[in-house]
């Protein structure tokens, strides 16, 4: 991945670098008074339904209010692989942890071995840990691709997002 022409773009990855605005936005210095006498009527509780729904189904602009366009969502597939991916690799850990310390409530209450303090802290918490770790490494081992599905761990997939990210993070 020396260059980004050596790749396909996926639909929901940004073209190019977007520009910060360097100047603070200022509020309008004095407000209408139109805006003031709209907002001093009573709003009617009974609109019509029609009118309702025209205003749900309107369509929605393709460009954000600082008229910047709006990036493509993920897609459904790719967003449920993610899903899927995190609660495995953050679940189990966790879940792990949890049962860690449940074990070790039950070994010290029926004394069936000494079981130090310490021990307990450094296992339940490197299982919490790992849970922590599980949840990025869920998300950069999914396939962003729609149509590849991915392999079972995902580490072919994780060092290609991961290289991913770490050329966004350069060119910022």
């Amino acid at each position: 991945m020396a260059s980004d022409s050596s790749r396909d773009r996926l639909p929901f990855e940004p073209a190019k670098k977007r520009k910060k605005d360097k100047a603070p936005k200022s509020a309008p210095a004095a407000d209408s008074g139109a805006d003031r006498s709209e907002s001093a009527k009573p709003s009617s509780a009974k609109a019509s339904p029609k009118a309702s729904s025209k205003a749900k189904n309107a369509p929605k602009p393709s460009a954000s209010p600082s008229g910047q366009p709006q990036k493509a969502p993920i897609p459904e597939s790719v967003s449920r692989r993610m899903i899927t991916r995190m609660a495995l690799f953050s679940g189990t850990p966790t879940s792990l942890g949890v049962l860690s310390l449940v074990g070790s409530y039950f070994i010290i209450q029926k004394e069936w071995f000494p079981l130090p303090s310490i021990a307990v802290l450094l296992v339940s918490s490197g299982l919490f840990g790992l849970g922590v770790l599980g949840l990025s490494y869920g998300l950069l081992s999914a396939s962003w691709d729609e149509a590849d599905p991915g392999s079972k761990l995902g580490w072919r997939e994780f060092q290609t997002n991961f290289g991913r990210m770490r050329q966004a993070w350069k060119k910022e």
